[in-house]
């Protein structure tokens, strides 16, 4: 199911990044992150029913930052909590880079745990540390969507990864 919601991330990762790069309206941007973070929850609440806790923990974490991003967009919210959040995150990915390195022996993965980390410490630097990194935050995310969920996700539904 992980490439499933990974080709997904894909894509709300390259059309965040290029609403960002074209000044797209956040609310219209915010459809693609609402399909995506609702897909994610969808599938995680499958999982936690086949008992899969590390797999559903480390993918509420994708559900739930695509559905802050869409409702703090569409509501027009104050965006601290979600920088906040995305410092959450970025530590979590620490912990998951290092069991993908050594529990799962996937060095791909664990590649792509440290890649995450920094996407979601862009969003706590810019929001919280108030910080503007420019255009390097859309572009890292087009990079990530592409190389870090659109590939592995795609690869994993053929059965190539």
């Amino acid at each position: 199911m992980l490439g499933i919601v990974l080709l997904y991330v894909g894509i709300v990762l390259i059309n965040n990044g290029i609403s960002r790069l074209c000044n797209i309206d956040e609310k219209s941007a915010s459809v693609m992150n609402i399909f995506t973070g609702a897909l994610a929850v969808i599938i995680d609440t499958v999982s936690v029913i086949q008992g899969e806790y590390y797999a559903v923990g480390t993918g509420l974490l994708f559900g739930f930052t695509y559905l802050f991003v869409a409702i703090n967009s569409i509501f027009n919210l104050d965006k601290r909590p979600y920088g906040w959040y995305s410092l959450f995150v970025a530590i979590n990915t620490i912990p998951c880079a290092y069991l993908s390195l050594t529990q799962d022996l996937d060095w791909r993965m664990s590649i792509i745990w440290v890649l995450w980390g920094i996407l979601w410490l862009t969003a706590f630097i810019e929001i919280i540390l108030k910080k503007n990194l420019g255009k390097f935050v859309p572009y890292l995310a087009i990079f990530e969507g592409i190389i870090t969920a659109w590939i592995p996700g795609f690869l994993m539904l053929v059965d190539k990864w």
